[in-house]
């Protein structure tokens, strides 16, 4: 089949166009490279089956070509990124939403937004469930992120309700791997980039606050089987097994080996840090368990092996 990524050069985009080339698709990227960066997909670009096309959704969203899927990942995901571009975010998430799903309801195609747990805000409802409506701070600093994919979510349904166009909603818990950035803020690639270099590792606060992590090769498989199902309402894809940020910090030194002698220390969190920061995030993957047959497969300590191998191989290559 046709298949549109938007954000194909991202973390979890690069590794979702993988998977697709891998089942034998034509996969169509679209990235602007804001945040994504096409050395995620350098490998791809000899593919008779790849074309990658650097373009911003928010100005136009278009392929002359058929499409039998769009499947819409383009936004700023972590902190560091939506917090450097916060009109950006919001408006990739409206007008470039809108702009995709022009796209495949011009091309009949199926589209799949690519939404977050961050919908749930900091959730006063715990594990949480797709019927939970959040707690979001609406004029907060994390808002530019959390609203714009509540407003995407409403736009993709408006479009089911009025077009009878065939739309997925996937909202995506935490989720880590290879292609992280390393300068992306968020915990993953913060503690294993301290853990590879032997520094202190830094856990802010008591390290109590919760999350709970998914290998993004099982992220792929969850997205691909929503996108392929007939569901239309939203579905959680995470790793239900929640831990604390302390407790993953020693995952992470323990993963990294005896040649890890990095110390975990804490610090009291900014006041930047802590603004509408979730506490606790756990997802009720029932729904997707029970209607895509779908549960994360890959072990933390396996997940965080293969992550602080690129990590370092990274590393490495910057050295020379």
């Amino acid at each position: 089949m046709n298949i549109l990524v938007t954000g194909g050069a991202g973390f979890i985009g690069s590794h979702l166009c993988d998977r697709l080339i891998e089942e034998g698709h034509r996969v169509i990227a679209i990235d602007n490279f804001i945040t994504g960066s096409p050395r995620n997909v350098a490998h791809l670009l000899d593919h008779p089956r790849f074309t990658l096309i650097e373009s911003d959704i928010i100005e136009r969203c278009w392929v002359d070509e058929p499409l039998d899927a769009v499947m819409n990942l383009a936004s700023p995901a972590s902190p560091v990124g939506y917090l450097d571009n916060p009109i950006q975010t919001m408006l990739v998430g409206s007008h470039g939403t809108y702009n995709a799903l022009e796209l495949a309801r011009v091309k009949g195609a199926r589209f799949l937004q690519a939404s977050t747990s961050e919908v749930y805000g900091d959730p006063l409802e715990h594990p949480q469930k797709e019927s939970y409506w959040g707690n979001v701070n609406p004029i907060g600093v994390r808002s530019v992120y959390d609203e714009a994919k509540r407003f995407a979510e409403a736009l993709t349904m408006a479009y089911h309700r009025t077009y009878g166009l065939q739309t997925r909603i996937a909202r995506i818990f935490n989720t880590y791997g290879p292609r992280m950035a390393l300068n992306d803020g968020r915990v993953v690639p913060n503690f294993v980039s301290q853990a590879v270099h032997n520094q202190p590792i830094t856990v802010y606060g008591d390290g109590s606050a919760t999350r709970a992590f998914c290998y993004v090769s099982d992220l792929v498989d969850g997205m691909l089987r929503l996108l392929w199902s007939n569901e239309v309402m939203p579905v959680n894809l995470g790793n239900p097994n929640e831990m604390t940020i302390l407790e993953f910090a020693k995952a992470v030194k323990a993963a990294a080996g005896p040649e890890c002698t990095s110390e975990i220390v804490f610090y009291q969190p900014r006041p930047d840090r802590i603004a509408d920061d979730p506490q606790r995030r756990q997802p009720d993957i029932t729904r997707a368990r029970q209607i895509l047959g779908w549960t994360p497969r890959v072990p933390l300590e396996e997940g965080l092996r293969r992550t602080i191998e690129y990590f370092r191989a990274e590393l490495q290559a910057a050295r020379f």
